[in-house]
């Protein structure tokens, strides 16, 4: 199966959107007290991906060998994840770590794609 997979955050909350085929699920959640207020909106954005694909996979929604592209809004965000750059951002890395292991554990196909910040369904549910 394919899905897309639209993430975002801010320093109060993340939000994710699956699309597959005719569907479309949404979902945000509050910064919990040790992020609230204490991480950058880049790392957020981070955050949003880790628990949306994780979220993603604990629902069934995204299953073993699945196709999963990436829809990234940041070109930062996007060179860091499509070159396997390392950031200098200890946070992200652990961030990024966590979803690469995602990846393995599940053999996901995944696609990395930038897109505008108009097209990000989910900075729609921040």
């Amino acid at each position: 199966m394919e899905h897309v997979l639209f993430f975002d955050g801010n320093t109060k909350r993340i939000s994710w959107v699956i699309q597959t085929n005719n569907s479309v699920i949404e979902q945000k959640r509050e910064h919990v007290d040790i992020y609230l207020d204490k991480v950058t909106i880049q790392q957020s954005k981070y955050m949003g991906l880790h628990v949306g694909l994780f979220w993603g996979i604990g629902t069934f929604i995204i299953k073993n060998q699945d196709i999963v592209k990436v829809a990234i809004d940041d070109n930062s965000i996007f060179e860091h994840l499509s070159t396997n750059q390392k950031s200098h951002d200890e946070f992200i890395e652990k961030r990024t770590c966590f979803i690469k292991q995602l990846i393995e554990q599940r053999k996901l196909k995944v696609h990395y794609e930038l897109i505008t910040a108009d097209k990000n369904l989910a900075a729609k549910k921040i």
